[in-house]
């Protein structure tokens, strides 16, 4: 079923993970797919895969943490395609360390990364989406966005909470100017990020405090983000969606 026929949409951190999967899913729900990372080979490369299978797709290279690279990435897509509907702001990073190891420059990378990104692509779009008539931002936010975790990782928790919360707020602000804003929360995600946390005590913390018992797969994410961003959800804003196998069930 093709829900997104003739729509246009912008992922962040599409090169690989979940924003590629989503960035794929979009496409084969007949979106014009424009796949943004920092990462210019894979982001490449995803955007070949696309046009490989049929699809629409371009890829930008873009610095998320940067309000004059958001500027010109909401022109190109706009001079391009004519229009924006569909806004997925996926990007981000995560620290490891308990507070009392955590310098101020991870602080302040994951805090842009992650955080201030969602801030500046809802603005630099805001114009664009109110035009589209068919406005949809989906936030990525995660469990550790609502739940403390394990105590470690103070940014990115800090940062994730910060999206739920900016979404629900952007929702409520744009709740009549045609522009739907929802946050999906993650739970465990096979996806590279965790290949520096294979080790068997990880895995098995993860996958132990998962009440289904396993990791999420990242089509598992990009089949909620699919249906926030179609007609399906014309009557859901500012809402969060948890994909975490029942992690926050708990």
């Amino acid at each position: 079923m093709k829900r997104l026929k003739g729509r246009t949409a912008l992922v962040t951190g599409a090169a690989s993970g979940i924003g590629r999967a989503t960035a794929r899913r979009l496409a084969a729900e007949g979106a014009i797919v424009i796949i943004s990372d920092i990462q210019q080979e894979a982001g490449e490369a995803a955007a070949a895969e696309l046009r490989e299978e049929g699809s629409t797709a371009t890829f930008v290279q873009h610095d998320v943490t940067s309000e004059d690279g958001w500027k010109q990435v909401i022109d190109q897509v706009v001079a391009e395609h004519g229009k924006l509907d569909i806004l997925v702001n996926n990007a981000g990073i995560g620290d490891s360390l308990p507070i009392e190891e955590t310098d101020m420059k991870t602080w302040d990378r994951t805090i842009a990364v992650t955080q201030t990104s969602v801030f500046l692509g809802m603005k630099a779009a805001a114009e664009a989406l109110k035009a589209s008539g068919n406005g949809s931002v989906i936030n990525i936010s995660s469990i550790f966005g609502t739940s403390g975790g394990f105590g470690v990782s103070p940014a990115y928790h800090a940062a994730k909470g910060a999206v739920r919360l900016l979404t629900k707020t952007t929702a409520l602000h744009w709740a009549t100017e045609g522009v739907r804003v929802n946050s999906v929360h993650p739970g465990f995600i096979d996806t590279p990020i965790l290949d520096q946390n294979r080790d068997e005590a990880s895995m098995g913390a993860m996958v132990g405090t998962t009440p289904m018992g396993r990791l999420g797969k990242p089509e598992e994410i990009a089949a909620a983000i699919a249906f926030l961003a179609s007609d399906d959800a014309a009557f859901v804003t500012g809402s969060e969606l948890y994909v975490d196998g029942g992690f926050t069930a708990r």
